[in-house]
């Protein structure tokens, strides 16, 4: 409010009137201020700061135990062992028994093959082995396709020798340089004008646009392949899912405009990572996509699923996320340290009792019952205490819309408890998104919204090698050698599990 030093109110109530609305007003701009803080601390610490929100634990339970003793005791951490845990070493490993092996010699010359003593002739009595290992930079070569012809003698007759279907008909590449650049771009993050350069540096000349054109035949030949991998993610009894923005050129623009890149995660029976790419995040991305799933999805708060869940005919069921209610209060450190540490030391226990199932290597029900029978004591007291605390913090505080948030997705966030299959959290999606974080660091942006299209297509192959342990390179060069010629009804068998299950059964 404006005030005018020079008319000051001499009326003591009116003062007081005065008085309230400084306060009020210093208030509200209190609130702002506070707000901005933590804005700026939120941006500092995702420029410059570490990406672990890692918080110390004797500082966390510190906080908690002080904060609700009244309510229930929270365990402190447990006392590290008497005798220290033996450090990894740093030395060299056992190199691979795969690798091919060159013997090198290294004899003596004839001269010191005698005593120097009584100058007797040496005999050899053993030897001492020891590797090291050496680098053979990749090499091009050029496949010379010969044809022969036969004729007739009469005349009647000329037959020539087919060649079998090759990735891009009548194309420059074959199948191990598209898995090259495929594996380089996608898995690797190494954009096209780098590779251009590689080739460069190999005396062939590559153009990054011709690349281009090789990463859009891939993906249209990969496509069939990919539509399976889809329906077995949508067979799935849990999908995840997640999006991240990635910038792409419009040339009705004079900067590039924002599309998405959604990840969707099949369960441990349909080891499968699915991409989609929209050129917005309006909700038909993942209506369209998720149109035959149904089941549990476990995702973020996005308002564009709520209709979905609504759908009784879609019967989908939403599983919330703890990652993210977790890190609500942990940005909310700055502004309410004893109620951020407070709900953090409830979180961590949380996260202990999902330790304990994976030391045991519970299966899904035996997880269940220990979630039902540690966790769930647990959520009901976190809910007691944010139900209380609610009432005390200001309403459009972080810590008041950390609270809400969990509040809010309640019912959606003690699902997990419910089921042994389900997850605490949306890690998996998170995970499967690193890769594009990590890429466009290296390649900016797409050149189109199909080039995102092409991007989503190939990125489903290496991500889900990279989750099956399985080489891109080599799966990519099988695979897109055999496409083109295979049964329409075995396309199951060059499904990334399925291709090396058969693989490991020939070699065994």
């Amino acid at each position: 409010m404006k005030l005018n030093r020079d008319e000051l109110p001499q009326d003591l109530g009116r003062c007081h009137a005065l008085i309230g609305e400084l306060l009020s007003d210093l208030d509200q701009k209190e609130r702002k201020l506070q707000r901005y803080l933590n804005m700026l601390v939120k941006l500092l610490r995702w420029r410059y700061g570490p990406k672990r929100e890692r918080v110390d634990e004797h500082q966390l339970f510190l906080f908690a135990g002080a904060m609700v003793a009244e309510n229930r005791d929270i365990p402190p951490p447990e006392a590290a062992d008497a005798t220290p845990k033996a450090r990894q070493g740093h030395g060299r490993g056992e190199l691979p028994k795969h690798l091919e092996r060159r013997s090198v010699i290294f004899d003596l010359p004839s001269e010191q093959k005698q005593c120097p003593q009584c100058h007797k002739p040496l005999r050899r009595i053993g030897e001492e082995t020891s590797e090291r290992l050496e680098y053979v930079p990749a090499s091009l070569y050029v496949i010379q396709e010969v044809s022969p012809k036969y004729a007739c003698p009469g005349g009647c007759t000329v037959v020539t020798a087919t060649k079998p279907m090759r990735p891009i008909e009548k194309g420059l590449p074959g199948p191990g340089l598209l898995a090259q650049v495929v594996t380089s771009k996608y898995a690797d993050h190494l954009p096209l004008h780098r590779q251009e350069q590689i080739f460069q540096r190999q005396g062939v000349k590559v153009s990054r646009q011709t690349m281009c054109d090789w990463m859009g035949r891939c993906a249209e030949l990969l496509a069939p392949l990919l539509a399976l991998m889809k329906e077995r993610v949508l067979s799935s009894k849990a999908v995840q899912t997640d999006d991240t923005p990635v910038a792409v050129l419009d040339p009705d623009l004079p900067r590039t405009k924002t599309g998405r890149i959604w990840t969707y995660v099949g369960d441990e029976r349909h080891p499968y990572t699915v991409y989609d790419y929209t050129p917005n995040r309006s909700r038909e991305g993942p209506d369209e996509f998720l149109r035959a799933f149904s089941g549990y999805l476990q995702a973020d708060a996005y308002s564009g699923y709520d209709k979905l869940y609504a759908d009784p005919k879609r019967d989908v069921t939403e599983v919330a996320c703890w990652a993210h209610v977790r890190r609500k209060f942990y940005d909310a450190q700055e502004t309410d340290l004893m109620r951020s540490m407070v709900m953090l030391a409830y979180i961590r226990l949380l996260y202990e009792v999902e330790r304990e199932a994976r030391d045991l290597k519970c299966d899904a029900e035996a997880r269940q019952a220990l979630r039902q029978q540690k966790s769930v004591v647990i959520l009901a007291d976190i809910e007691v205490y944010l139900k209380r605390e609610q009432t005390s913090v200001l309403p459009k505080s972080p810590i008041a819309e950390a609270i809400g948030y969990a509040l809010g997705n309640w019912e959606a966030l003690l699902r997990y408890t419910r089921d042994g299959d389900l997850e605490i959290d949306n890690n998996g999606a998170e995970r499967a998104l690193r890769g594009v974080a990590v890429g466009r660091k290296n390649w900016l942006f797409f050149g189109s919204d199909k080039g995102g299209h092409t991007a989503a297509v190939l990125t489903s192959f290496t991500t889900t090698c990279k989750r099956l342990d399985i080489d891109p390179f080599t799966y990519l060069c099988d695979i897109l050698e055999r496409l083109s010629a295979h049964p329409a009804d075995r396309l199951a068998e060059l499904l990334p599990d399925q291709w090396a299950a058969a693989r490991t059964a020939v070699t065994s």
